[in-house]
């Protein structure tokens, strides 16, 4: 399925969640994970381990996907593009710790 299905129009923004699963049996998987991490960390906020919400337009996605897969190990490690769209607000729902946020708010530090 491409993702222009999803986006429509250049500039639309929708939340995408990213998740992994690398192999860490090896040191080599160990430094997959690290960079996969480092990588979502950039473009996402993780709201769990191996979970990141992303918003982010098409052009974006396409990119971050692309550099994911060159991380990755496909025999060994797995990524999923979860893509929510622009109203995900009741369709994720939030119990327990960490609590949630809205991704397209701004972020004070």
């Amino acid at each position: 399925m491409h993702i222009h299905h999803f986006f429509g129009n250049k500039g639309f923004f929708m939340l995408i969640l990213i998740t992994y699963d690398v192999n860490t049996e090896t040191a080599a998987g160990k430094a997959r994970l690290r960079k996969v991490a480092k990588q979502c960390q950039n473009y996402g906020q993780r709201v769990q381990n191996s979970v990141f919400e992303c918003n982010m337009d098409a052009a974006k996605c396409r990119q971050v996907k692309a550099l994911l897969e060159s991380i990755i190990d496909k025999d060994k490690d797995s990524l999923r593009f979860y893509y929510l769209g622009d109203k995900y607000k009741n369709k994720v729902e939030h119990i327990g710790a960490k609590p949630g946020f809205d991704v397209t708010e701004p972020l004070l530090l």
